[in-house]
Formats: C-alpha cells, structure tokens, sequence
C-alpha cells in the first residue's frame, strides 16, 4: 500500500496515562521535525511510572507529560488517528465522523495488566515500548518512491 507520511498524528489509548504517552514521545524523537503529534484518552488517568521509567531507558523524558481526553485537544485536525485500545478506537471512530481523517487500530496491550517482579512488569513495558517504535517507524518512515 503507498501511503504518504501524514502530517499530524494523534495516539489515543484508554487513560493517556501509558500507552499514547509512549507513542507520542517516541514518534516526537524520531519524527518531530516533520510529524506534528499529541496523545489522548478516552478518560483522564494518571501518568503511570513504568512508563515514564521505560521511555526514560530511551533517553526521553515523559514526566511532565499531563493526561487528557480527546475532548481536551485544542487542535482536532489531524490527518491520522491511531488507536491502541478497544474503546479508544470506538471513541476515535465517532469522533473523526465528521472530520476527514484516517484512523487506524494497533491493538497494543494494557503493560498495567501485568504481574509478577518488578523486572517482569518493566519487561512488558519495554515490550509495548518496543513494539510501539516498531510500528511507528514503520508507518511514519515514508520516503517518496522515485520515478513518479
């Protein structure tokens, strides 16, 4: 599929506490200068430690990061809409009704679920992380195909 890169993204998960938070600072170090991107939820929760740490491990600081809601963009015009949960995709479906944007699903799942030591739980963080900048990489790494 040819795809151009889009010009504004926006990650929604459930709280923007975990999951969005990740995604818009990872798309931020490696795309910013080209990609304007934010993160919401669905509901307002609390910025989650585990995640700050893991993103931390990258050399990138979410600690000041403030979860909101979609409600809460200021700015609503953007080009694509990722959605990591279930009921972030529904909410972003019904939002982007009347709006011309794109909006996909990547079924990432909740790190906050996970049990066990500490390093075990940081396991599954760096794993959302990882597999977060994989697909992000993959889906905002565009580069004009030559001989149009």
């Amino acid at each position: 599929m040819d795809r151009t890169r889009p010009s504004s993204v926006l990650f929604v998960c459930g709280l923007n506490a975990v999951r969005s938070p990740m995604a818009e600072a990872i798309a931020r170090l490696f795309f910013g200068k080209v990609v304007y991107v934010q993160s919401a939820g669905v509901r307002k929760g609390e910025l989650d430690p585990f995640s700050v740490k893991a993103m931390e491990e990258l050399g990138v600081d979410i600690s000041r990061h403030r979860p909101r809601t979609i409600e809460e963009i200021e700015d609503g015009n953007f080009d694509l809409i990722i959605t990591l949960a279930p009921e972030a995709h529904h909410k972003a479906l019904d939002w982007t009704r009347t709006m011309a944007a794109d909006v996909e699903y990547w079924p990432t799942p909740d790190p906050q679920l996970a049990t066990g030591s500490r390093d075990q739980i940081m396991d599954v963080y760096r794993q959302v992380r990882d597999n977060l900048a994989r697909r992000i990489k993959a889906r905002l790494d565009w580069t004009p195909s030559s001989g149009h």
